[in-house]
């Protein structure tokens, strides 16, 4: 056994050091500070049009549940007594889950930009399972924590920085991807800028049904290869993408092999959308250079048709 490494090994890792160093200067795109003011007006007018849409939705959501409910409590339970007390034993009668803003953090100057909305998860209403009431209540309050964790941190950051020369930016929202009554999902959105920008997500989704943050291993059969399915068809879409517009660049097949993308992990961003199909989600610089931005990739129900459960 060699008791020191050989010189060919500390070379290699040398060489794969200063790899690495080249490709994320090369995935960092210089912007001048009339794209950053237009970035930041572009994205409060998202964001402003975004609570619009959400309040539109709340509205409408609440409305028709509350026909739907009106209907099924004057007429069902007076109706029949078997009705009534069949009523009484469903787990989650009542159950909603809102995205309220728990805080807000804003900051404006010359060179600093901060826009910080921090959501909580509620629950409306109480389970007819004290069980599995209890167990909503501790992932919510599990993911609240980890949220409040993620922007406080960059808060910290961001006023750690206030006296230093250039600009920085930080921007914060949320969105519900999907309320169903099987699944919920909330998305963290989170941009930080300094002279170049980083954008990167959260997603959370709670299985209703166990009430318990879902795994993605949580979706399929035992044993299944989920992992290298899933990689090679996002694959597969890369280069469909790319043979189909030349401004879209995946670290694929390229020649430098450390940079290529090879297979997603089990630590992997991902969601299920209302179809119920798997989005694998990526941040920026993942899997492409960093003027992509932050990618989704939705995986067709029919590629894992065999392996899902």
């Amino acid at each position: 056994m060699e008791k020191y490494p050989r010189e060919t090994d500390r070379n290699d890792d040398l060489l794969l050091e200063q790899l690495q160093s080249w490709k994320r200067e090369y995935q960092i795109p210089q912007m001048s500070d009339r794209q950053i003011d237009g970035l930041r007006q572009k994205m409060k007018e998202a964001e402003r049009m975004h609570k619009q849409e959400q309040r539109k939705a709340k509205f409408g959501r609440y409305t028709a549940i509350a026909a739907a409910l009106a209907g099924c409590f004057i007429l069902l339970p007076n109706t029949s007594s078997t009705v009534a007390h069949a009523m009484e034993q469903i787990p989650i009668l009542g159950q909603l889950i809102e995205v309220v803003t728990f805080r807000n953090y804003e900051y404006e100057t010359d060179r600093n930009t901060a826009d910080v909305e921090v959501p909580e998860i509620k629950l409306e209403g109480e389970s007819r399972e004290d069980q599995l009431q209890e167990k909503l209540e501790r992932t919510t309050e599990e993911i609240n924590a980890d949220i409040r964790k993620i922007t406080d941190r960059l808060v910290a950051e961001f006023e750690a920085n206030l006296d230093e020369e250039g600009h920085q930016d930080i921007h914060v929202s949320s969105e519900v991807l999907v309320n169903t009554d099987s699944y919920f999902t909330l998305k963290l959105a989170c941009y930080q800028g300094a002279g170049s920008g980083y954008q990167w997500n959260y997603y959370y989704t709670i299985d209703l049904e166990t009430a318990q943050r879902l795994q993605m291993k949580d979706l399929f059969t035992d044993g299944a290869d989920y992992l290298t399915v899933i990689s090679e068809n996002i694959k597969e879409q890369m280069r469909e993408q790319m043979a189909a517009d030349e401004n879209v660049y995946y670290w694929l097949d390229d020649e430098i092999e450390e940079w290529n993308f090879k297979s997603i992990t089990d630590e992997t961003n991902f969601y299920l959308n209302e179809k119920g199909n798997i989005v694998i989600g990526f941040n920026e610089g993942d899997v492409a250079p960093m003027y992509m931005g932050a990618l989704e990739f939705e995986i067709p129900a029919e590629a894992l048709s065999s392996i899902r459960k």
